[in-house]
């Protein structure tokens, strides 16, 4: 919902920025332009970080005993099931900020971000909600279970300057769309606040982040959620000292978007729109910074798993051909799909590819099978890539899948996806979906590793949307930033 002064500051200073300027167009329906740069065109690095501290928002413990109750995942993985039950599961549950239902009464005055808006006030008014009386970087350690072994993960969540992504402080790695960022820039106006962190991840060089955080976990935390499948700790670092040692140990590296590129672009664009209102802003305002959880790219608890992919809404004759268009680019193995450990079989497939050819498991084109796919032809298969990114790029399974098998011989566009195409990281899952025809096909990709998605980024390039999935997410609701 825009009203005429949204729509106006839109039109002012998000359009022009679309396209930069003396940069030739590139396909619309599958890269968002938003920053976007072409590779040689990429600025060196010329700022730094800055991380602040600032006074997070929580649930009074006396009011919301349970936290475990009222915190909810990021709007982005809530399915309309899981919102259903959330929003049933307690009174003061988050997603009634972070993710408010839409009704089909909704009008410009009375929509889900109004009523999002009133809630934060009602639960502020009366005590549910409380601000912290200091300015704090919050140390969150993060603790899960994964494929049968339990991890540790730390993370601190601060403010961080909203930077420009040319300017390669903060370095994005997946593409973005245009709806995400509008419901998250309409919430961001409503409710003036950061509701969920932006993922992000750092070096941590000797780690000395580490040690300085392993120090303050000897204090009673502010917050435990114990005795789930996941445990949360949240220590709130106040000391003057202890807060700039922290921010000057990452105020010299680049910070790296793992999950909440949609967030971010929202953030930026909402500092635009707010700064046609105040063009004298100092730059200290708190528009002009975002809420993000950082955690070291070494860290043993940062798991990236694979968004595979799933197909639906194909023709016969699309089915009946495409097993001779992927002769012609890949080696092609046929293998019984065995049970009950599907996954392992999948994983030791994937694993198996020591080259940096592509190697992709498709399910449901041979009834009761898969068939291993080996990349032959890389040659012709990076002409049928879009031709403004890097051979790192071009090589990557995700973006073989989506542009060379979904595109070009599936031919599927970008209008097709928003009902034929679903992601998910659950491999039995993803069987399960085919095996009931909810689905005709499944494409499995192995995970992406770190390094790679350094390099991607530092390089200015970005993977296709939904190449990565950090598992698992940093909840919403643990503490919360205003924008005051």
């Amino acid at each position: 919902m825009y009203d005429s002064t949204r729509l106006y500051h839109i039109i002012r200073t998000v359009i022009p920025m679309l396209i930069p300027p003396g940069f030739a167009p590139f396909p619309p329906d599958k890269v968002d332009l938003v920053g976007y740069k072409y590779l040689k065109k990429v600025e060196q690095p010329c700022g730094m970080a800055e991380i602040r501290p600032f006074r997070g928002v929580r649930y009074n413990k006396r009011l919301v005993q349970d936290i475990s109750s009222v915190i909810c995942p990021p709007y982005d993985i809530i399915t309309p099931e899981m919102a259903q039950e959330l929003h049933r599961r307690s009174e003061y549950g988050f997603i009634k900020l972070e993710h408010g239902q839409q009704l089909p009464s909704d009008t410009d005055e009375d929509n889900k971000y109004t009523r999002s808006a009133a809630i934060l006030r009602n639960w502020l008014e009366e005590g549910v909600l409380k601000p912290d009386v200091l300015p704090a970087l919050y140390l969150h350690q993060h603790r899960f279970s994964h494929n049968g072994s339990r991890y540790r993960r730390r993370g601190i969540i601060a403010a961080v300057r909203l930077e420009e992504w040319n300017r390669m402080v903060i370095r994005p790695h997946e593409n973005t769309r245009v709806k995400p960022k509008s419901d998250r820039l309409n919430l961001l106006w409503a409710l003036q606040a950061n509701t969920s962190p932006v993922f992000s991840m750092f070096e941590d060089r000797g780690q000395q982040i580490a040690a300085l955080s392993a120090d303050q976990e000897w204090a009673q935390p502010i917050i435990e959620i114990t005795g789930s499948g996941e445990e949360h700790r949240i220590w709130a670092v106040t000391d003057p000292e202890i807060v700039s040692r922290i921010a000057a140990c990452l105020s010299d590296r680049p910070l790296y978007i793992a999950d909440g590129h949609h967030r971010y672009e929202s953030a930026l664009n909402y500092q635009k729109e707010r700064l046609t209102c105040y063009p004298s802003a100092s730059g200290d305002e708190d528009f002009n910074f975002v809420m993000m959880e950082l955690v070291d790219f070494n860290d043993p608890g940062l798991i990236i798993l694979s968004p595979h992919r799933l197909v639906r809404g194909l023709s016969k004759a699309t089915l009946a051909e495409l097993k001779s268009k992927l002769a012609t680019l890949f080696q092609i193995e046929e293998l019984p799909l065995k049970t009950p450990d599907i996954s392992r079989q999948i994983d030791d497939l994937l694993a198996g590819d020591k080259t940096d050819r592509g190697r992709i498991v498709l399910f449901g084109l041979s009834p009761g099978n898969l068939l291993l796919l080996d990349m032959s032809d890389f040659a012709a298969a990076s002409k049928m890539m879009p031709y403004f990114h890097s051979e790192l790029y071009n090589r990557l399974d995700v973006s073989i899948v989506d542009h060379v098998i979904l595109e070009k011989m599936i031919g599927m566009t970008g209008e097709q996806e928003e009902t034929s195409l679903a992601f998910n990281h659950d491999k039995a899952d993803v069987i399960n979906r085919v095996l009931n025809h909810e689905y005709q096909l499944a494409f499995f990709l192995g995970p992406v590793r770190t390094e790679v998605i350094r390099a991607i980024a530092d390089a200015g390039d970005r993977m296709p949307r939904k190449s990565t999935y950090f598992y698992p997410k940093p909840p919403s609701g643990l503490v919360f930033r205003r924008l005051e």
